[in-house]
């Protein structure tokens, strides 16, 4: 069974806000893409760069350093120079609690 840990309370992330947090010593970045959370690994698969640095657009996180983009609910490449994936997190939100998948 999946567990869950609280990262923020909604109203912490407004829509098209986002949130760096930690969990389990894994940078991850969580959205609120029109409403719906989203939660992805913080780090840009072209050189590493920190995503939630950058400008969201509409679901895409667009890396500050290069210009890549991801889906930030899929975690797919959507722009070069970026094309590897990146990994996502399960998020569920609970009476007003913003709630992330943890990796172990």
């Amino acid at each position: 069974m999946a567990k869950f840990v609280k990262v923020a309370a909604r109203a912490d992330i407004p829509v098209g806000g986002k949130k760096l947090v930690e969990i389990d010593g894994v940078a991850v970045a969580v959205f609120n893409v029109n409403g719906s959370f989203y939660a992805i690994e913080d780090v840009c698969t072209h050189d590493g760069g920190n995503l939630v640095a950058g400008d969201l657009f509409g679901n895409e996180i667009e890396c500050p350093r290069h210009g890549a983009r991801f889906d930030v609910r899929s975690g797919a490449a959507t722009k070069m120079p970026a094309f590897a994936p990146l990994p996502t997190y399960a998020v569920k939100v609970e009476q007003d609690n913003v709630l992330v998948e943890t990796l172990d």
